[in-house]
């Protein structure tokens, strides 16, 4: 008789009534009714405040994307000044260089050649020195050549002893 009344009540369910279905349907709209009044306002509030706190991540998430773009190409375009800017200081500094290089051999060159001058003038001034002296040295020994010329006998013996005195006197005034 169990077994009967299993199948009973399963026959039941399975017809349908229409009182059952009656209720079913009044328990189910006051079930909608129920939830739509206290569930479906905070579930709804909720996805609502879940998408807009998905959007505002994505929005700033491409904010920070472009942000970040705008500092990376920001900062590609401080490395290029830089890198111009050191080219510029670079090229710059061998200029200068080059400059300092061609002004210190364009003085060198001036002093050396004040130097040559100064070599070839006191090399000249000696040299008329040296000459100016030799004549008066000339002259002092011709002099006195003739001196002893005329004091002594003019004969070939004379001549050749006076000639080597001289040169005699000319090594000692020298030395």
């Amino acid at each position: 008789m169990l077994t009967s009344g299993n199948i009973l009540l399963a026959g039941s369910l399975l017809s349908p009534e229409p009182g059952l279905i009656f209720w079913t349907t009044i328990t189910f709209v006051l079930v909608l009714i129920i939830l739509k009044k206290i569930a479906w306002g905070p579930i709804i509030s909720a996805l609502e405040e879940r998408e807009k706190g998905i959007q505002s991540s994505i929005d700033r998430a491409h904010g920070a994307k472009e942000e970040s773009e705008a500092i990376l190409r920001q900062n590609r375009e401080l490395l290029a000044k830089a890198d111009a800017e050191a080219d510029r200081v670079i090229r710059e500094g061998r200029e200068y260089a080059e400059k300092i290089r061609a002004e210190i051999t364009e003085k060198a060159h001036q002093e050396s050649q004040k130097m040559i001058s100064a070599a070839k003038e006191e090399i000249e001034q000696e040299k008329r020195r040296a000459l100016a002296e030799l004549r008066n040295e000339v002259a002092d020994l011709a002099v006195r050549g003739a001196e002893k010329i005329i004091r002594g006998v003019l004969d070939a013996d004379v001549q050749k002893k006076v000639v080597d005195s001289m040169i005699q006197d000319l090594s000692t005034n020298r030395n």
